[in-house]
């Protein structure tokens, strides 16, 4: 579907195939902001554990905040496809910025496509246009993969709602200035639960320390505990009851934002590897003219190339209004595993120097692991997928 092509001078720019002219203008846009303000603070930014907030400003001054949304509401109007190819330049130039941006557009999915009308024209155009960064609370300490069975209860008086509960492995907990968060506002199981939309400064909303990770560290990921916090009923999005068919509904688009992170790695691994082979000499030549390793270099593109065509694909569905949920498991599946072969690889090839901090594989290598748990491990992916095929899985 696309070209990676290398010269003598090592990795070339990945060729795309883009619908329109406004959307080649947008990647070129993209890579010189990934390649100007991101990759060259990057190592040093994540050793650091530094948020780049500055840089969510300024990619949201661009106009990447709020890519495949409306644009009478702020957003881009763009393609998911395209969408996806913008978050794989920004997570190949540093998976704290593209990760970020997947996920500040998953916590913003529910009001754009459930909220009411006027709760689209009031908060929209703030959330994707106004330097706001989101988070998206459904998991927490006792119900990751079982999120259905979630504790965080949501009591209604009158015309508001008190949240009280713990999220947990929150993305952006702490910074974010706004947190779509589902709770339990009924019974037990999946139709007891409802979405809300609640402001990063209210009272009773406090982050924890971030947690202590092997990568991302310049990302903050924080339990985030709601103590009484008070929330109209007119930031409930959707109806009552119906929070877990709109936190499902989100999770497939994010599950393709991660597989696009996911390569956007995998693909800055392959680069790294390439431009240190055509440089390091052995036996007096180019380690890159030795067949094992040319070899491992081929098995390592094509897997990208086939992530790539997984992801565009399956984007190429929702963009269609088709359904994608499977699709959108198999490329979250196989572009994570891809993106964990790829960066071990890469650490292998680069051998002593791989691992260690003065080249930036292994950080690579550390960030892909993240990519299969994240948004549904690659063992649920495994169950969507199979249950797609051959149906739910019987009890008895």
């Amino acid at each position: 579907m696309t070209q990676h092509g290398h010269g003598p001078s090592g990795p070339q720019p990945v060729s795309r195939r883009l619908p329109t002219e406004e959307a080649r203008e947008l990647l070129a846009l993209t890579r010189e902001i990934a390649q100007r303000e991101i990759a060259p603070a990057a190592a040093a930014e994540e050793e650091a554990g530094r948020f780049p907030r500055e840089t969510f400003r300024l990619i949201g001054e661009a106009g990447l905040l709020g890519l495949p949304y409306a644009e009478e509401y702020g957003g881009g109007g763009q393609p998911y496809q395209v969408y996806l190819q913008v978050l794989e330049e920004l997570a190949s130039a540093r998976l704290t910025i593209g990760l970020g941006v997947s996920v500040h557009t998953l916590a913003c999915h529910a009001v754009a496509a459930f909220g009411s009308k006027q709760q689209r024209a009031d908060q929209l155009p703030a959330m994707l246009g106004g330097g706001m960064l989101g988070a998206y609370c459904l998991s927490e300490p006792a119900s990751g993969s079982d999120a259905a069975h979630l504790r965080t209860r949501a009591v209604r008086d009158g015309d508001t709602w008190t949240l009280d509960g713990t999220k947990a492995w929150i993305t952006h907990g702490g910074v974010a200035d706004f947190y779509t968060v589902l709770a339990r506002s009924g019974g037990e199981g999946a139709h007891g639960i409802s979405a809300y939309l609640v402001p990063g400064d209210v009272p009773g909303l406090v982050a924890a320390e971030p947690e202590r990770k092997m990568g991302m560290k310049g990302s903050p990921t924080a339990q985030v505990h709601f103590d009484g916090v008070r929330v109209p009923d007119a930031r409930r999005i959707g109806d009552e009851g119906h929070g877990f068919a709109i936190a499902l509904a989100a999770l497939d688009s994010g599950r393709l934002g991660i597989a696009a992170c996911a390569i956007g790695v995998a693909q800055a691994a392959l680069d790294a590897a390439i431009g240190y082979m055509l440089e390091r000499r052995q036996f007096g030549r180019p380690i890159a003219d030795f067949q094992g390793l040319r070899f491992m270099l081929a098995d390592m593109a094509t897997r990208i190339e086939a992530g790539r065509a997984l992801y565009l694909t399956a984007a190429q569905l929702r963009d269609e209004e088709m359904e994608f949920t499977a699709q959108a498991a198999m490329a979250k599946l196989f572009c994570t595993d891809t993106a964990m072969q790829v960066t071990t690889d890469a650490v292998q090839l680069l051998g002593g120097y791989g691992y260690t901090a003065d080249f930036p594989v292994e950080r690579y290598m550390r960030e892909a692991k993240v990519l299969q748990i994240v948004e549904g491990t690659n063992q649920i992916q495994r169950m969507v997928i199979a249950r797609h095929l051959a149906g739910p899985e019987s009890h008895g």
